[in-house]
């Protein structure tokens, strides 16, 4: 068991506040091992985890999907490695966790599944404002390691504008999984935020200055967040 009898007590005590059915779809290498292949070391957990999180709520359930096969799910849902999951709601706001969730990031994961069943957010009317500019595919990264206390706010930042922006889709990274990926990106420290492979955002920072980060890299700043951003970049 992966979560302990305590957590569990108040996991079920926040999940009285889903407003509707939430569904964990989570990609896994299935039960076959094959030939070629590198182990994908924490799918079996990552599987365990999302089921032992279903059984807390009748409004949560979980779907595994085995990646090298069924590869009409892979493609639906965008799914690039494993262990990955999707939290579903309504509908499919793009929100994504790479990396199996745990140390501080198990936070993140229970209050995404609570805005996914209420496909609301805490945002700010300033940054929902803002946000409304973007009309362009982003895609945002936030690569983070379980024992970061700063990374779960970036995650759930990003994972908010995608609830609240179809345009927005939005990857908790976890780069010690993923050390290819982390070198591609130059992540020597956590949280660090790439968007669109090409803005990069280093630290947790205060919502008001991370939007603009988001509004750079679809080109939609105006002259006065420009001047802004600069100051705050450096």
């Amino acid at each position: 068991m992966l979560i302990g009898e305590r957590d569990r007590a108040a996991i079920r005590k926040l999940f009285e506040d889903l407003a509707s059915p939430v569904r964990l779809v989570v990609f896994s290498e299935g039960s076959v091992k094959l030939p070629g292949r590198q182990q994908c070391m924490y799918c079996e957990q990552t599987v365990a985890l999302a089921r032992e999180l279903a059984a807390l709520s009748e409004k949560l359930s979980v779907e595994v999907v085995n990646f090298y096969v069924d590869k009409a799910k892979v493609e639906e849902y965008s799914i690039a490695r494993i262990p990955a999951m999707a939290i579903v709601g309504a509908k499919d706001y793009g929100v994504r966790y790479y990396g199996i969730p745990a140390g501080h990031e198990f936070r993140a994961l229970l209050e995404d599944i609570v805005d996914v069943s209420r496909g609301t957010t805490d945002l700010s009317p300033e940054t929902v404002e803002k946000l409304a500019r973007v009309d362009t595919p982003v895609h945002i990264q936030v690569f983070v390691t379980p024992t970061c206390p700063y990374c779960p706010p970036a995650v759930r930042f990003a994972h908010k504008l995608a609830i609240a922006s179809d345009y927005v889709t939005a990857d908790m990274v976890e780069a010690q999984e993923f050390p290819e990926l982390a070198q591609r990106f130059g992540v020597y420290g956590v949280p660090r935020t790439v968007i669109n492979e090409e803005v990069h955002v280093e630290g947790a920072m205060p919502e008001q200055y991370a939007i603009l980060f988001v509004l750079k890299a679809v080109g939609k700043l105006n002259p006065e967040e420009a001047k802004l951003l600069e100051q705050i970049a450096g």
